[in-house]
């Protein structure tokens, strides 16, 4: 077999570039203690690899949202707790204020300081975290909370939402607590009101309206009779019937007697109700039990569940200066089945017509709850929707189209906490003194107020355990993920990492193999038919 002298120069100078290329590739590998620098250097290693540092990203972000929901849990767990010490001070400022030798001047001083707590209050639930977002206010971080009605009560502006964070695989979980779930579920103790329907409003008989002193009798037993008719038949005997006419007397303390001469005789307690009734007869009236009789028989009273409330709200920027003058549930059964729990809008799309949406509203995306036409006589003037009647001012109104009203509901069965310390603010700057009728009421007030505070600290209680649990979870499935990504990072070391040894035992020995090329070229060269003439 012959070989041309062009072949072999070919050939050698293959060899060499090859185990020369060779020599530099071992070389970097054990400079850099890299093995694998290109998916050519091992196809199915680099696709592990990769598959590994995916995964990596995925935990760090997972991890970074778990650094999140704690950040988060440690900022709303503190402003809580803050919240939960001022309640703790209105309890004891509140209990103070049922002192029998306080005076008028000694509950306006207690009223005072309520009224600050009440401030400090609302600036903790108004809470921003550090890039100035609010922490209790849901999705809507850049709306406060907490604002403060032109009727003087409070409301919630954030929304339900919890946002949702990603933790680990197939895992998420709440990076918020938001003022709905934290200050709008405290139940509230009095959500019932006692009317008197007939009889002369003289003063003889106060009753109150009571406070729910047994959650689970008063919703299946109290609420399903509702609304009662209280009669009194004398001065020691009262009657209780229910919505259908059935006499129920026999459920109330001391089946429906009470002493028109003792405050400790005249305490009732109804289908886990506590109420509070007071006589007040004069010296000659008490002078006979006919006289007694008189004076008290004949007053009839109506008790039922508070009927739910709307507050509403003008925007700034409407075209025209109409306001809304009140808003009124007329409709209890539409409302509870058709107004939204978040909030509503109400909506002008002409001088007449009106809708009412779900806040908060969207031009592009939202649906009207309800539509309709300006009613009312002698003119009209009023927007009924989902059961609420909203009356705009003006004779005529002149709303134009593009006003719009933020509506608010309160349904009294819960109630947030400045809105009971408002009520009992105003309680205790109130006149007592002297007046047994103002004392009586006073001490329904305290009642209800201390009740609603606490029931108020127990929510808040609720969701700092519920932060906690968040935060505890997240924090052991942060040592899940570091787990798994130290365990990728190994592995993906051992696919990548040299062997230094193996490394420097190849390179050895392709330098030995690069040098005996070139010899065995040089070597080779020399055999031609020229070299021998």
């Amino acid at each position: 077999m012959r070989i041309s002298t062009s072949q072999f120069y070919e050939t050698s100078a293959t060899n060499y570039s090859r185990t020369y290329s060779n020599v530099v590739k071992t070389g970097d590998e054990v400079a850099s203690q890299v093995k694998l620098n290109t998916a050519g250097d091992d196809p199915v290693g680099a696709a592990r690899v990769l598959q590994l540092q995916q995964m990596g990203t995925m935990l760090n972000q997972y991890n970074a949202n778990i650094s999140t929901i704690n950040t988060g849990v440690v900022n709303t767990e503190t402003a809580m707790t803050a919240i939960t010490d001022a309640i703790q001070r209105a309890q004891e400022l509140t209990l103070a204020a049922g002192n029998a030798t306080f005076t008028d001047k000694d509950r306006q001083a207690n009223a005072a300081e309520l009224k600050q707590l009440q401030g400090q209050i609302l600036g903790l639930m108004n809470s921003q975290d550090a890039n100035g977002s609010y922490l209790f206010s849901g999705s809507k971080a850049s709306t406060p909370p907490y604002v403060l009605n032109a009727d003087g009560t409070y409301s919630y502006q954030g929304d339900q939402t919890r946002n949702m964070l990603d933790v680990g695989g197939g895992i998420s979980m709440a990076s918020n607590t938001t003022g709905w779930d934290a200050f709008e579920q405290a139940v509230n103790t009095t959500r019932t009101t006692s009317t008197l329907t007939s009889g002369a409003d003289d003063g003889v008989i106060s009753l109150s309206g009571g406070s729910v002193s047994n959650t689970a009798t008063y919703d299946s037993k109290f609420t399903t009779g509702e609304p009662y008719k209280i009669s009194f038949l004398s001065s020691t005997q009262y009657q209780i019937l229910d919505k259908n006419g059935a006499d129920v007397t026999g459920e109330a303390s001391s089946t429906g007697q009470f002493s028109s001469s003792s405050a400790a005789g005249q305490a009732v307690t109804f289908r886990g109700l506590e109420l509070n009734l007071n006589i007040n007869l004069t010296d000659a009236q008490k002078a006979t039990t006919t006289t007694a009789d008189a004076a008290v028989k004949d007053h009839t009273f109506t008790l039922g569940v508070t009927p739910s409330s709307v507050s509403t709200a003008r925007l700034p920027n409407n075209p025209s200066t109409t306001v809304i003058t009140s808003s009124t549930v007329t409709d209890q059964a539409a409302f509870d089945k058709t107004f939204p729990n978040g909030g509503a809008v109400l909506r002008f799309t002409s001088a007449t017509d009106f809708a009412l949406y779900a806040s908060p509203y969207d031009a592009a995306t939202s649906k009207p709850v309800s539509t309709g036409t300006l009613s009312g006589t002698p003119v009209a003037n009023q927007a009924v929707a989902a059961g609420v009647t909203f009356t705009v001012s003006g004779t005529p109104p002149a709303p134009v189209a593009g006003d719009q009203f933020t509506a608010q509901s309160s349904t009294q069965q819960t109630q947030n906490i400045l809105n009971t310390l408002s009520n009992v603010i105003t309680a205790l700057n109130g006149k007592v003194d002297g007046d047994p009728v103002a004392a009586q009421k006073l001490r329904a007030t305290l009642t209800s107020t201390i009740g609603n505070l606490q029931s108020a600290s127990n929510q808040i209680s609720d969701a700092v355990s519920d932060g906690g649990a968040r935060s505890r979870t997240a924090t052991d499935q942060g040592v899940t993920n570091q787990s798994m990504l130290d365990s990728g990072t190994t592995e993906a070391s051992t696919i990548t990492a040299s062997d230094p040894v193996d490394a420097i035992a190849r390179l050895t020995l392709q330098k030995t193999m690069l040098q005996a090329s070139q010899m065995v070229f040089t070597q080779l060269s020399s055999l031609n038919l020229f070299s021998k003439l």
